[in-house]
């Protein structure tokens, strides 16, 4: 350590020395300006700041070292071969590109220190092929320990250098990474030059030399080219590049135009495109650009066009043209916006606004649009179109138990069901819930559609077994065809609607071809079953009450509620034909829930407090709340539960016999009388009579009617009467239109007459308005 103080001391000239160390930590501030700005890049640019690095490193070690030999004071003259002089600049930049590449791409901890061992390799071999560039009469010699230490000192103050710059951040990344890589170069320079020994000899001439002078301005303006180096890389950087970076952020792609030729462009456009630089630059736009660059000029919105890329697919864009000054010269810029992904959106928009989201089978929409477009193609040609009209048998039970997921995977499956039936040019879709209709163009009819509905009932008997497969669906067919059975879209898909509710009414599970004359039925069943849902709203329906009359008291006690229906084109419509269309349609719930309101209001407006009697439907004993709808009405309207008289058939008892039963003897703990209707017809069961207490039995009127010419039918009335004694029941025959029926009936021991004879159904005086006496009056 002494001798390399002395050697600075005693050797050197101390002005070049300072200047020396002044150019080598310039270098080294260069060096890490340049690898910061190098970790700050993307990998493909990384590499050119670190060469960038590795040029101003290698300078700056090769100036430091030269300026340092100058300051080296000797008796004798010294010259300074070409070749070896520029041999060690070389090594010095090879040296340290090497090492700033490991230390800093490495991605491992001991990156550094190899870096390091690198970079004093690279600082020795340029000092040594530096000193072997002297030409002086005098023989050269190394102390070899010296030359060891002197390499040894320089790795570990480059690896210190590379490890503070990667640990440590801002401003003192660079100081502290500059001092040391300082340290490195001159601790390892005078370490070595502090074992070399001069040994004068003969003269040697040198072919080619610098003179000591000669070199000293070499080397400054070495110096003051690798600082403007360093500060241009940086300005150029820091300003220049940053509007480059600025335009490759944009997402739109520029192509910069002078002259009709494309001179530069973004990473944008090459992303969208897929040229390169080098293909796109010098071409003109319309290489790549469907597009008219005189039209487009002026242009002041955007204009859409299509993109050729570089794999030869279309590429939809919109371009923009605008006039700007680009390095010094007037230009255009034509801004180019991608519009696949706006293409993509608009179309599943347009897909989704058309098919179904569950099943993607085309919607209501779009089988309404295909089936005008076949049935016109069909026009035109003479041809025939089959419209199919399907519902899923048992869906509502299988939605309703197993959840509204297994619905959906249900819907799915027969999607795909009818999807492989159909043939080329059949459209499928799904209309909404468990509805799906298919249309069957160019095929002969009714061939093609019989041979179409065969194939799909045998699939969905493959694919769908009830027996084994509780989720499995059935599906019903009904078919119309073009033109025979309707003449337009609407007609002809209603028509195939009225065949679809026949085969449902067969039993499920068929095809039925649309009849016109046995469809008139259906259609009119279908009619009166939509108007009768607004019946209520439009004050359609009303009561009548028959008066029943008991024959102990020998007056009315009581009253039957009987609802009518006043249809505005049919007039009165007898309950035997909408009562049925309403318990199948489930309007009957609504209906009877009116019923009961309108019969126990008028039952409050009369004189006597007579009782009020009220039909109920088996379904209504479905609805859970039925307990809690009577007992409110009868608190709303004020009747006594004991004046109200419920009407059930023993079909009330088939379903959910448990669930009826427990609901009956709430009303009947309530006070509200249950009278078992129709008895001896049906299903009738006496272990009905013995699981509830009814209040009392009814006699059907089919009974009464035959009472005068049909002894069977009397012993029958007998029997049931009887009964109704047994089981301290009154019965109440219904029916009773003559005197002798009344005789019949009084001599069997009834208690309670209901018919004509007594009196004809009116309607209650809350009843009368101007619309129900009309509809009265037409019946």
């Amino acid at each position: 350590m002494f001798s390399v103080i002395a050697c600075i001391r005693d050797d050197h000239d101390f002005r070049l020395i300072l200047v020396a160390a002044v150019i080598c930590l310039i270098g080294s501030l260069a060096t890490m300006l340049l690898l910061s700005r190098a970790q700050e890049c993307q990998s493909h640019q990384r590499r050119y700041w670190i060469a960038a690095a590795a040029f101003a490193s290698g300078v700056g070690i090769w100036a430091t070292h030269f300026i340092a030999v100058l300051a080296y004071q000797s008796s004798l003259p010294i010259y300074y071969g070409l070749s070896l002089t520029v041999l060690s600049v070389v090594l010095a930049i090879i040296g340290s590109w090497l090492a700033i590449a490991i230390a800093f791409e490495w991605d491992n901890g001991g990156s550094f220190a190899v870096g390091g061992i690198l970079m004093a390799f690279g600082i020795g071999a340029m000092h040594f092929s530096g000193m072997q560039a002297i030409e002086a009469s005098a023989q050269l010699s190394y102390d070899l320990q010296r030359v060891v230490i002197s390499i040894a000192v320089g790795a570990v103050f480059s690896s210190l250098a590379f490890l503070a710059f990667r640990s440590l951040h801002g401003v003192r990344r660079i100081i502290v990474g500059a001092f040391l890589l300082l340290l490195a170069i001159c601790s390892l320079h005078f370490t070595a030059m502090s074992g070399v020994t001069l040994t004068p000899e003969a003269d040697v001439s040198a072919a080619v030399s610098i003179d000591r002078s000669i070199l000293a301005g070499i080397v400054t303006a070495a110096a003051m080219g690798l600082i403007l180096i360093a500060l241009g890389a940086i300005f150029i950087d820091r300003h220049l590049t940053d509007l480059r970076g600025f335009a490759n952020a944009s997402l739109e792609g520029l192509l910069i135009i002078r002259d009709g030729r494309i001179i530069d462009a973004n990473e944008r456009f090459f992303a969208i495109s897929g040229w390169s630089a080098q293909q796109v630059t010098g071409m003109a736009p319309d290489a790549f650009l469907t597009l008219d660059m005189d039209a487009h000029a002026e242009a002041a919105i955007p204009l859409e066009t299509t993109l050729s890329g570089c794999d030869g697919k279309s590429i939809p864009v919109e371009t923009v043209r605008r006039s700007i000054t680009y390095r010094g010269h007037e230009c255009s810029v034509l801004v180019v916006r991608d519009l696949t992904e706006r293409r993509q959106a608009q179309q599943m928009i347009e897909h989704l606004a058309h098919h179904d989201i569950l099943t993607d089978l085309p919607n209501r929409s779009l089988f309404d649009q295909r089936m005008r477009q076949a049935l016109q193609m069909a026009n035109r040609k003479g041809g025939e179109v089959a419209i199919f009209c399907l519902d899923l048998d048992r869906f509502k039970a299988i939605n309703d138990v197993f959840g509204h997921a297994e619905g959906d995977r249900i819907l799915c499956k027969v999607a795909g069901i009818l999807q492989r039936i159909i043939e080329e040019g059949d459209t499928v879709a799904r209309l909404g819930g468990d509805e799906f209709a298919i249309i069957q163009p160019k095929r002969q009819q009714p061939v093609g559609a019989t041979r179409l509905a065969e194939r799909i009932l045998a699939e969905f008997a493959m694919e769908m077994d009830t027996a084994r497969d509780p989720t499995a669906v059935g599906v019903s067919l009904g078919i119309a065809i073009y033109p025979r059975d309707g003449a337009s879209a609407e007609q002809l898909y209603a028509n195939a609607d009225t065949a679809l509710y026949r085969a449902k009414r067969a039993g499920r599970g068929h095809a039925c071809f649309f009849d016109a004359e046995m469809d008139k039925a259906v259609r009119t069943r279908r009619q009166l079953e939509n108007d009768l849902r607004q019946a209520i709203l439009r004050r359609q329906l009303f009561l009548e009450y028959q008066p029943i009359y008991d024959v102990g008291s020998d007056s009315v006690s009581g009253y039957e509620a009987l609802l009518r229906w006043a249809h505005p084109d049919r007039g009165v419509i007898d309950p035997e034909t909408f009562i049925p269309i309403a318990e199948e349609s489930g309007s009957i719930v609504p209906i009877g829930e009116w019923v009961l309101q309108q019969a126990c209001q008028e039952a409050m407006r009369w004189s006597e407090p007579a009782n009020i009697a009220v039909n109920l439907s088996p379904l209504q004993f479905m609805i859970p709340t039925l307990y809690d709808q009577i007992e409110r009405i009868l608190r709303k309207t004020g009747l006594e539960p004991q004046r109200l008289e419920l009407e059930i058939t023993e079909a009330a008892l088939m379903r959910e016999r448990t669930v009826v039963i427990a609901t009956l003897q709430r009303l009947h703990r309530l006070g509200v009388r249950v009278v078992m209707d129709d008895f001896g017809t049906g299903f009738s069961s006496l272990s009905n009579l013995r699981a509830f207490p009814f209040d009392k039995i009814k006699v059907d009127r089919s009974f009464t009617g035959a009472l005068e010419h049909d002894p069977a039918a009397r012993s029958i009335v007998r029997a049931i009467i009887g009964l109704g004694h047994s089981l301290n029941m009154p019965v109440v025959t219904e029916g009773v239109e003559t005197e002798i029926q009344r005789r019949i009936v009084i001599e069997e021991g009834c208690a309670q007459l209901q018919g004509i004879f007594f009196g004809k159904p009116d309607v209650g005086p809350s009843q009368h308005h101007p619309v129900l006496d009309k509809a009265v009056g037409q019946s």
